[in-house]
C-alpha cells in the first residue's frame, strides 16, 4: 500500500513537471563543487517490507529519512564517485529507528537519470531479541546497511528518487531477521 501510494506520488511529481522543459543534471562527478556538503535527502520509506531481501514482515509504520552527502572524501570508481553519507531514519510507530554513516557509489547519466549504490553501517534502537511477534530480532546493536537508489535530477540541483536499503549483522550474531525499507525520496544537489 504504501509503495503504491509512493509510486503515484512519483508519478504526479513527473506528470506536474511535465509542463516545463526539464534540464538533465550535467555530470559533476569529475569536477567537485566547493564546499562540504554535496546533497542532501530527504524522504519516506515503507518500513520492514516484506518479501525482499529480509524476507520476513513483523514492523510497521513509515520511515522518515534524512542524509546528508558529503562532498570530501572522493574518489572516481568505474565511472562513478564514492562519497561519504550521514542519514537517520525514524519510525512513526516507535518500531526501530536507525542512524547511519557510509559511502555512496554514484553513476549519472547524461539523460538526468542516476543509480547509486552504498555501504555502510547503523545503529539502531530495535530490539536484539524479542518473543513479540511483532518486532524484529537483529541480533546486535550495530549493523550492516546496503542501500541501492535510482532516480532523476532535474533542474540541475533537484532530485526525486525511490531508494531501497537494507540492515542486517550479516549472520554474524544471532538472530539475524534483517529489515527492509522501500520509498521515495527528494533530493537537493548543492
Amino acid at each position: 500500500m504504501m509503495l503504491r501510494n509512493a509510486l503515484i506520488v512519483l508519478g504526479i511529481l513527473l506528470a506536474g513537471l511535465s509542463g516545463h522543459p526539464l534540464h538533465a543534471q550535467t555530470s559533476t562527478a569529475t569536477a567537485p563543487a566547493p564546499g562540504l556538503l554535496y546533497g542532501f535527502r530527504i524522504g519516506l520509506l515503507a518500513h520492514d517490507v516484506g518479501g525482499l531481501w529480509s524476507n520476513t514482515r513483523a514492523e510497521g509504520g513509515t520511515d522518515m529519512n534524512v542524509e546528508v552527502v558529503f562532498n570530501q572524501p572522493r574518489f572516481m570508481l568505474w565511472e562513478g564517485v564514492v562519497l561519504p553519507n550521514l542519514g537517520v531514519s525514524i519510525n512513526n510507530q516507535d518500531d526501530t529507528s536507525k542512524v547511519y554513516a557510509g559511502v555512496v557509489w554514484e553513476f549519472q547519466f547524461g539523460n538526468g537519470f542516476f543509480f547509486n549504490l552504498g555501504f555502510g553501517l547503523t545503529v539502531h534502537n530495535g530490539q536484539l531479541e524479542s518473543e513479540d511477534a511483532n518486532k524484529k530480532q537483529l541480533g546486535s546493536r550495530i549493523l550492516f546497511r546496503e542501500p541501492i537508489e535510482f532516480g532523476f535530477t532535474f533542474y540541475e540541483k533537484h532530485r526525486i528518487s525511490i531508494l531501497f536499503d537494507h540492515i542486517s549483522n550479516a549472520y554474524l550474531a544471532a538472530p539475524n531477521e534483517g529489515l527492509d525499507t522501500l520509498g521515495v525520496r527528494y533530493g537537493f544537489q548543492f
